[in-house]
């Protein structure tokens, strides 16, 4: 958050009035950046199950903001940058215990056959794009022209007036359902090539993985995915001798291939959805780049994670919140193609045989209402848990361990407050460094061992 030129000086007076600045500093250092906390009302007790001593107490008025202050966790870089860096760094670490082992996954997943995968949607009409020929040289567009990179017309459509906004918008909605489609078919796959039923194949092998979805600059969603074969119990078993990293790639092109999903008819136009033509697939080895075509366990999990942060409007140019009013489209600044990417989605919303897809809901999202990051149970550990990790070594800086009993009673009742900082509050939250272990690489405890 960049600091403000001129002090709110009645605010900060205010707040040195009290007596409380310093506390207040230590209150807003705990929020690591985060400059859109949650604040909550309330009270929280430890009560010994026993004695029925009370241990603790904590009311919000107590406190020098007089509320408590949570950090919003918003994963998204354009609405909390400091919160969306810790889930980037917690992405990290989720991909990487799955490839490398650790945090409660054996390091032995290292060994299992993995590839990473990339998904598209299929086209909608042709668009402006920057194709590239042998040496990676760039070629003419198929509007004749060589765009720069970067260029504000790449991903628009060369002819607005064709291109399928409503087959776009659909397919987004249906995007979720195409890779629960896509994940069944690959275990079919998988069992057809190892000679199973798919009944046997749960007792022989299990597959593991781990997706984020990112926009491509026409605004489809596609997924980035670490695809893994583990044993019958998950990252703790080996996979069986026949498990290969080209049995698996094998799999995945068939399963992609007969992915379909029937979608609804609209205006007497039925709609049939499947992935696109365009499929990438590459091993991940422990070595560094073979040839271009084999990736390192680390460039996998900071590929994953840098997008998952990422939504529509970092790609597209829409928006990161959603629209309450149609009208609010004339007040903001999009492009002609993110603006009726938005407009259909609204006008499909209105129709009652799409109201299970939610599109005026999602209309900012360009139809797209999956979670950005999602993974299987055994893939390895939890957002949760990386989480709960960090919490609990933080707490252990500013507060000794005490003997404690081996039970606690803890009586708590949080409400809402809002949102935001005060101006004061702001212009000090702005002027602290980063609190220890929120800038550069991970550096938390958590994060940099294999335990």
């Amino acid at each position: 958050m960049p600091a403000r030129t001129t002090p709110p000086l009645t605010h900060l007076a205010a707040l040195a009035s009290l007596g409380t600045m310093p506390a207040l500093l230590r209150q807003l250092r705990g929020l690591g950046g985060c400059g859109h906390p949650i604040r909550l009302d309330g009270h929280r007790t430890e009560v010994h199950p026993t004695t029925g001593q009370i241990l603790s107490e904590l009311h919000a008025t107590d406190l020098p903001a007089g509320h408590l202050l949570v950090r919003c966790n918003n994963r998204r870089a354009t609405r909390c940058p400091a919160c969306a860096e810790t889930y980037r760094r917690d992405t990290y670490q989720l991909i990487t215990t799955g490839l490398r082992g650790g945090k409660g996954t054996p390091e032995h997943v290292a060994t299992h056959p993995r590839v990473f995968a990339t998904f598209t949607a299929p086209s909608f009409g042709p668009v402006h794009n920057r194709p590239t020929g042998p040496g990676r040289t760039v070629r003419p567009c198929r509007c004749g022209t060589r765009h720069p990179d970067g260029a504000a017309e790449l991903g628009t459509p060369i002819n607005p007036e064709t291109y399928d906004y409503e087959a776009a918008v659909l397919w987004n909605a249906h995007a979720g359902a195409l890779w629960r489609r896509f994940s069944i078919y690959l275990r079919r796959e998988i069992a057809k090539r190892a000679g199973l039923t798919q009944r046997a194949f749960r007792h022989h092998a299990r597959i593991s993985f781990a997706k984020v979805a990112e926009y491509q600059k026409r605004g489809a969603v596609h997924f980035h995915a670490v695809i893994r074969l583990d044993g019958p119990t998950g990252s703790d078993a080996p996979p069986p001798a026949w498990a290969t990293v080209d049995l698996l790639t094998d799999a995945i092109q068939a399963a992609t291939a007969k992915t379909t999903v029937t979608g609804p008819t609209v205006d007497a136009r039925p709609h049939t959805f499947t992935l696109g033509k365009q499929l990438d697939i590459r091993p991940i080895r422990s070595a560094d780049l073979d040839g271009g075509t084999a990736l390192t366990e680390r460039a996998v999990a900071a590929y994953i994670a840098k997008y998952a942060t990422k939504g529509a409007e970092t790609a597209t140019g829409t928006l990161d919140r959603p629209l309450k009013f149609l009208a609010e489209l004339a007040q903001l600044d999009l492009s002609d193609h993110a603006r009726r990417l938005i407009r259909t989605a609204w006008t499909l919303g209105a129709r009652r045989d799409l109201e299970h897809l939610r599109l005026r809901a999602w209309a900012h999202m360009l139809g797209f209402r999956g979670h950005f990051s999602t993974k299987t149970r055994h893939y390895s550990t939890t957002l949760g848990a990386l989480r709960t990790a960090r919490a609990e070594w933080r707490r252990l800086q500013t507060q000794p361990p005490t003997p404690e009993p081996a039970t606690t009673l803890v009586l708590s009742h949080w409400t809402f407050a809002g949102t935001g900082l005060t101006p004061g509050e702001e212009f000090l939250a702005a002027s602290l460094a980063p609190a220890p272990g929120t800038e550069g690489e991970p550096t938390w405890p958590c994060e940099t061992t294999n335990s």
